[in-house]
């Protein structure tokens, strides 16, 4: 089902009032630049700009009907001025935007107004952003552009300075978590979910996944592991987190699962229980909580926040996390 203009306002009140306001004063502009994480609503407010420029019968002037004939083939992706570009395969190639140039070079099937989405818009690839580039620099007098990205800071700042950009934020972690409920997810595991994600698919996907249930497993040993000795941690590396966690996406999710345990072994000491994502493991964490001294849990968090930074800057990740384990044991302080 279609996502309601009412509804995403509830998420993305600012967004959506810029695109409002647009509307009713008729100041649409040639080019937006919709930024933001993924699962925040980029892909549902293109579409109802989409229907509220081309809908039959709007309500208060901005409003789509969603029941006119341009409403449902804009839902059903068939509508013949409304064009949508993605990834072929890793990038957008320069063929693509090429081909909707020459799509856009001809008159508007059934209006003077023309639109084009493209999605993942980071993912141009540099023949492709310097075609879109002459393309925003000559637009048509009813064309109207929208990119959609997750990662403003990989495209060129000349394309950036030709769009109006509108920020979508991330949800509330109280909302999203009511709506992953809603969706039958477990509320013992929502909670760990929505700080991973902002994305019901995704957290559907994951909550599916044996992977991720036994990669949660490991987390909080090594953690327990930690507290023993530098060789019961390193046999547990060895043994366990380097057969599981192999691929440079999953060292990533192990080492925000463990900064989570961090941050919630931080709120059992400060009396915050109701805040921890880890409900499923709190007995364990409380003892962890109880043999770790407080002023040490922001060093461990910064040392597994550099181990992000390090694993992305493609260091090698048996010695990167041999080198946190080590860290992380250093200023551990347990009592």
């Amino acid at each position: 089902m279609a996502m309601t203009w009412d509804g995403l306002e509830q998420i993305q009140p600012a967004a959506l009032k810029m695109m409002k306001n647009s509307i009713q004063k008729s100041r649409v502009a040639h080019a937006y630049l919709f930024e933001g994480m993924r699962g925040t609503g980029k892909k549902d407010a293109a579409k109802l700009l989409s229907k509220a420029l081309f809908c039959e019968n709007p309500i208060d002037g901005f409003k789509p009907c969603e029941a006119c004939l341009n409403c449902k083939r804009i839902n059903s992706g068939n509508h013949p001025d409304v064009h949508w570009v993605e990834p072929d395969g890793l990038s957008i190639k320069k063929q693509q935007i090429k081909e909707l140039q020459e799509e856009f070079s001809k008159k508007g099937m059934e209006s003077s107004r023309k639109m084009y989405v493209i999605d993942d818009a980071e993912k141009m690839s540099t023949g492709a952003s310097n075609s879109l580039l002459k393309f925003l620099e000559e637009p048509g007098a009813q064309t109207v552009a929208l990119l959609l990205t997750e990662n403003p800071q990989q495209m060129l700042p000349t394309i950036l300075s030709r769009c109006q950009i509108i920020t979508f934020r991330p949800l509330s972690p109280e909302f999203f978590i009511k709506q992953l409920v809603e969706n039958g997810i477990g509320p013992d595991s929502a909670p760990l979910l929505a700080q991973l994600t902002n994305n019901v698919h995704e957290a559907l996907e994951l909550n599916a996944q044996d992977w991720f249930a036994q990669a949660q497993k490991i987390v909080v040993k090594l953690y327990e592991m930690l507290k023993k000795n530098p060789l019961e941690a390193m046999v547990a590396l060895q043994g366990e987190w380097f057969q599981h966690f192999k691929e440079k996406e999953q060292i990533d999710r192990g080492l925000d699962l463990l900064l989570l345990v961090l941050k919630d072994l931080l709120y059992i000491q400060l009396g915050k229980q109701e805040q921890i994502v880890f409900k499923k493991e709190s007995g364990r964490l409380e003892q962890f909580a109880l043999q770790t001294r407080t002023r040490s849990l922001p060093d461990q968090m910064a040392a597994v926040l550099e181990a992000k930074r390090r694993l992305h800057a493609n260091m090698n990740p048996q010695l990167l996390m041999e080198q946190l384990v080590l860290k992380l044991q250093e200023g551990s302080s347990f009592v």
